[in-house]
């Protein structure tokens, strides 16, 4: 059994071939997480002290990130008495995943290449989740997607769903072709550890990719329930897509709120703003000092965002994304990372 020392000062045993992620769960200390297959740069920590081993490839790493001492504590293990630099979410308890029945309310098109799916639990589920975390759906031939919650919880304990098309994608040719209403299906979760911390008296900004939209969504219906004193100082959503369609939704309605769309691919007639959602909050020469930011879509985007944000002065620990990567053959998977 080894130690493990985070630089925030708490401690927690690591046995050796136990995931450093596992390990500071089983001791009640909550770090960072979604995909746990090394896929993502959600649990990302910083190897201080000691050695570690990796148990499966790091894929969510750069190679400049690992010569950097930079691991992924969901397919690593401690091999000797370990320092790492990593944030954990101190006292928050957020609700414990469960494997659920539930059925297809309604499938709607809200674009091309975008469905809105709505679920009901049994009555009896008294399922509750943090606006921005994401479920895992288990379809009818048991393929498992990940799905952010698109929506804030509420009374009817209706779930709603974002899902964009993907070519060879499972449960894509499920979802636009054959999903009909009181299809029977499973869901795990609530699932990641993307949601909104305290925002008081900050600027919160939210860049935003195609359906990375959905767990905004839910984010800023819980925002409006605030009262004055936990709100923002301000609060702005760059929504990035490539052509106007894109932008498939409204946003809700949040006193103050200011919604920037963006598109990367704007024909000439676009009167809009152009190019990336990033680059677009930076141009309007934000006070990042007073900023947070959360980010949500491709995981190019928010790789690009986090260097270029935290390059020009955003302060550490208010950067929290939630990334969306593709497995072979499989619907984009949200994932999310704080840094």
């Amino acid at each position: 059994m080894h130690i493990v020392t985070t630089t925030h000062g708490h401690t927690f045993d690591a046995a050796s071939g136990q995931p450093l992620l596992d390990a500071a769960a089983a001791s009640g200390l909550v770090l960072p997480y979604s995909c746990r297959t090394g896929r993502c740069s959600t649990c990302q920590c910083r190897v201080v002290a000691g050695a570690t081993v990796a148990l499966h490839p790091e894929l969510g790493l750069t190679d400049a990130e690992k010569a950097d001492g930079w691991i992924l504590g969901c397919v690593r293990s401690a091999a000797s008495d370990v320092v790492l630099e990593v944030e954990d979410l101190g006292g928050v308890a957020l609700p414990a995943p469960r494997t659920l029945p539930c059925r297809v309310q309604s499938v709607e098109r809200l674009a091309d290449d975008v469905v809105r799916i709505v679920l009901r639990l049994p009555p009896t589920a008294a399922f509750t989740f943090a606006s921005g975390q994401y479920i895992d759906v288990i379809g009818q031939d048991g393929v498992r997607r990940s799905y952010s919650l698109a929506r804030a919880p509420a009374a009817s304990g209706l779930l709603e769903l974002h899902v964009r098309a993907v070519d060879g994608g499972a449960m894509s040719v499920y979802w636009f072709d054959r999903c009909r209403a009181n299809d029977l299906l499973r869901l795990n979760g609530p699932l990641g550890t993307f949601f909104l911390r305290d925002v008081a008296g900050l600027d919160l900004v939210f860049l935003c990719t195609g359906t990375g939209y959905a767990p905004v969504q839910a984010m800023l219906e819980t925002l409006a329930t605030l009262e004055p004193v936990q709100r923002p100082r301000s609060a702005t959503v760059y929504w990035g897509g490539r052509v106007g369609a894109d932008h498939y939704h409204a946003s809700p309605a949040v006193d103050g709120l200011r919604t920037v769309h963006v598109l990367s691919r704007a024909p000439a007639e676009w009167a809009g703003a152009r190019g990336h959602v990033q680059d677009v909050f930076l141009a309007e020469r934000p006070d990042l000092a007073r900023a947070v930011v959360y980010a949500c879509g491709s995981d190019a985007m928010i790789h690009a965002a986090r260097t270029r944000l935290h390059s020009e002065g955003l302060p550490p620990g208010r950067f929290h994304s939630d990334a969306f990567v593709c497995s072979s053959a499989a619907p984009a998977q949200p994932v999310t990372q704080s840094s």
